[in-house]
Parts: C-alpha cells; sequence; structure tokens
C-alpha cells in the first residue's frame, strides 16, 4: 500500500462524508431535465424548461388556490367494501395502502375559502389515491361540496383527475354519475356556477359524468381528457388518431374545452371568471 492510499484512507476517516439528501434534484418526467426540487416547486411543480406540469395533492392545489385562511370540509365515510370485491388483493386491503400512502381517506377532497376575495367551495380530485377513481366516497364528496356550495351561495370549482370508476365497487360506483348529475343540478336551480379544472389524466366515467357538465372548462396544459383509451379507438376505428388526439389543446380547438391555463395563471382566472359569473 503506498503511502498516498495511507494518507488517503487516514484523511477520510476524519472526515464525515456529508450526505446528500435523496430528495435535492426531480427528474421532469416530459424532457428528463434535472431540477433542483425547492425551485421547481417553488415553480408550482411546472418544469421551468418544458412547461410539464406535474401531477400534485390536494393540499397543495388549496394552498396555491386559495387566499390565506381557508377552511378543508369534514367528510363522511361510507362502507369501505360493500360488494366484498377480491381481485389480486383484497379491496379493503388496496384502501388501507393507498391510506398510508396519501394520508387521505379516499380519492376527493374539499375545501372553502376565497379565490383572489371571492368565496367558493373547491374539490379535487388526488390521482395518487387509487388513480383517483371514483367510487361512493368520491360521489358522496361530490354531492357535499355541491350542496355547500348551496349553503354558502358561491361557485362549486372542481379539479379532476381520474382514472375513471373504481372497478371494486361495481354498479354502486357507475350509480356516482347520476347521483353528481343530480347535484349538479341543484346549483343550476340555485343560479351557480359550477366550474371544471381538467388535470391530467381525467378519463372514463369521470369524463362521461360530472367532468364534461361544468358551465366553463379549463384544463392545465397537455392534459391527458377522454373516455376509452386512445389504442381501443383505434383499435376499433381502424384509423391512425391526430397527433395530440385527447390532449387539452386539440381539445380546445374542437369546442369541447374552453380555455388552457398554466397552473401560475389559475388563481386570477378563477378569481375572474367568478366574478364574472356571480353577483357582487
Amino acid at each position: 500500500m503506498s503511502w498516498l492510499t495511507r494518507s488517503r484512507q487516514r484523511l477520510t476517516s476524519f472526515i464525515a462524508r456529508r450526505e446528500t439528501p435523496d430528495n435535492l434534484w426531480t427528474k421532469c418526467k416530459s424532457c428528463g431535465a434535472m431540477l433542483y426540487t425547492r425551485e421547481f416547486e417553488a415553480n408550482l411543480s411546472v418544469c421551468p424548461e418544458c412547461g410539464h406540469h406535474e401531477r400534485i395533492r390536494a393540499d397543495q392545489r388549496f394552498e396555491m388556490l386559495f387566499d390565506p385562511g381557508w377552511e378543508q370540509i369534514a367528510l363522511t365515510s361510507p362502507p369501505d367494501d360493500p360488494l366484498h370485491f377480491k381481485d389480486q388483493k383484497r379491496y379493503p386491503d388496496r384502501l388501507k395502502a393507498a391510506r398510508s400512502a396519501t394520508g387521505e381517506q379516499d380519492a376527493m377532497q374539499l375545501a372553502q375559502g376565497r379565490i383572489r376575495g371571492r368565496q367558493a367551495v373547491v374539490g379535487v380530485q388526488d390521482f395518487a389515491f387509487m388513480g383517483g377513481s371514483m367510487g361512493i366516497a368520491v360521489g358522496n364528496a361530490f354531492v357535499t361540496a355541491a350542496r355547500a356550495a348551496i349553503a354558502a351561495k358561491c361557485p362549486f370549482v372542481l379539479f379532476t383527475a381520474a382514472g375513471g370508476a373504481r372497478m371494486q365497487e361495481g354498479i354502486l360506483s357507475l350509480m356516482q354519475m347520476p347521483a353528481t348529475t343530480v347535484a349538479i343540478q341543484e346549483l343550476k336551480d340555485a343560479k351557480l356556477p359550477y366550474i371544471v379544472v381538467l388535470t391530467d389524466p381525467t378519463t372514463g366515467g369521470v369524463t362521461a359524468s360530472y367532468a364534461m357538465l361544468g358551465d366553463v372548462h379549463l384544463s392545465e396544459p397537455r392534459a391527458l381528457i377522454g373516455f376509452a383509451g386512445a389504442r381501443v379507438i383505434e383499435s376499433t376505428i381502424r384509423q391512425k388518431l391526430p397527433e395530440g388526439f385527447q390532449r387539452a389543446e386539440f381539445l380546445v380547438e374542437h369546442g369541447m374545452v374552453d380555455m388552457v391555463v398554466t397552473r401560475q395563471d389559475l388563481a386570477d382566472t378563477l378569481g375572474r371568471l367568478i366574478g364574472l359569473l356571480t353577483p357582487a
């Protein structure tokens, strides 16, 4: 062993190695750029290189959207396993894992507060909880939000993110489609706006129901929005789909979405919309 090797070993034994945090850097899932996590989060989880909008949690949505002083709305808990469903795992085990991973009871969270000084009830679907899938708990949360908005005489703003209906709840999941439609009609009868912000991804039975029944539909850039998957559609119609099919910008061009809004501009845009759609 050379004197240089021995000296290096002695030196490293006296000097503690600096630990590098595992979350110091974030890799953009779209362009692959390595981003300093603190700066990425300060930019509302939007890549400064390519503009990719990363999926975010419900509490992050509330924090970036509301003025200070907002409050979360408590939700009731329906039965966990009404059909005693089991596939590769028991449904209660899947729920337990999702709750442990997210810290939430189910896929939709509600809050009430002011957006740029305008009162609103806001619902957020969290894709991290079983793909944001629509089950009884999500349907109940939607109805709770609509009725809270009616009681407060303010708009209901919903952020959608879902893979569709929750298969583990079968027909009970599909029953949430008419239930939420009735709640939307109650908002209309009360002459209160229902504003939908479509985020990545919004698909399946959610798209086929409350996601497309808003008075105004906004979307984040490049959000995937559709009912069936692109490959299923191509195999059914035996045609190649257009470039960007089922993306927010394509749907704006074809009249299904009113406006694509970046995350940084969402609070200002929603504040203006609420001001236009509700009396002073």
